[in-house]
């Protein structure tokens, strides 16, 4: 028996990266996943590798911008598998590099739409299924850019910070009603939205940047996505977790 057994978990962005092997995690440990993403290809993908190891998951394409998405994405979960138990809002995207007195208004109304609007639709349209089963649990991917800041990435760094501080307002909310909800804030990770976006000498500045001189791997962030999932971490609501290699330590 899993620690998810019989649970149904939804995770958005989960056709790559962090997503993914959060998907992958959820099922191994005996959850029916929904793998959601705008990627039709990675989020197949993603299903395939789960059901070739025995699991059970359904890809449902949606656009987290939307709320309407949103909304379908949840009840189409709830149709497949009959309720919704755990929800990881893990969509994102980096979104352009420029210091804010240059920054493009359309890059950053895409990466709040995105980053931020997204995990607020996700959240209001899983929280009520949720309730009606009772409760559940709820897991926002931010990232240690929510709580600090750097340099050209105005409009990720606000929107981390706000998923965190969304978290705590919506833990606080639901705490009494049995959902708890926690953020995790990965370091950078080696995935596509990292190695496709930079080079390897930026890659390389950026394992410098951790104590532990190297990037992250998903799984790692997908271990730590799992625990705050299970009634292992029943105690645990309204919190932020960094799994970054030592980075905010500094």
């Amino acid at each position: 028996m899993g620690t998810l057994s019989g649970k149904i978990a939804l995770v958005t962005g989960a056709g790559s990266g962090i997503g993914r092997a959060v998907a992958v995690a959820y099922s191994r440990e005996g959850a029916k996943v929904i793998v959601s993403d705008l990627d039709e290809k990675g989020g197949n993908e993603t299903v395939e590798l789960i059901t070739s190891h025995g699991g059970i998951a359904k890809f449902i394409k949606a656009d987290v911008a939307l709320p309407e998405d949103n909304r379908i994405l949840v009840e189409e979960s709830v149709k497949a598998y009959g309720a919704l138990d755990i929800a990881c809002n893990n969509a994102g995207i980096g979104g352009p590099i420029a210091p804010t007195g240059e920054y493009p208004v359309d890059g950053w109304n895409k990466v709040i739409s995105i980053n931020l609007s997204g995990v607020f639709y996700g959240m209001h349209y899983q929280i009520p299924a949720m309730l009606k089963k009772g409760g559940g649990v709820i897991v926002n991917m931010a990232s240690i850019l929510g709580a600090v800041g750097t340099a050209n990435s105005p409009a990720y760094v606000a929107a981390k910070h706000g998923v965190v501080g969304l978290t705590k307002a919506t833990a606080l909310e639901y705490a009494q009603q049995n959902i708890r909800v926690n953020s995790v804030g990965p370091g950078y990770i080696i995935t596509p939205l990292l190695t496709n976006n930079l080079s390897d000498e930026v890659l390389k500045y950026i394992e410098t940047l951790h104590p532990v001189k190297r990037l992250g791997k998903s799984e790692e962030v997908a271990e730590l996505v799992l625990f705050l999932s299970s009634d292992q971490s029943s105690f645990i609501t309204g919190s932020y977790y960094p799994v970054d290699g030592g980075y905010l330590a500094q």
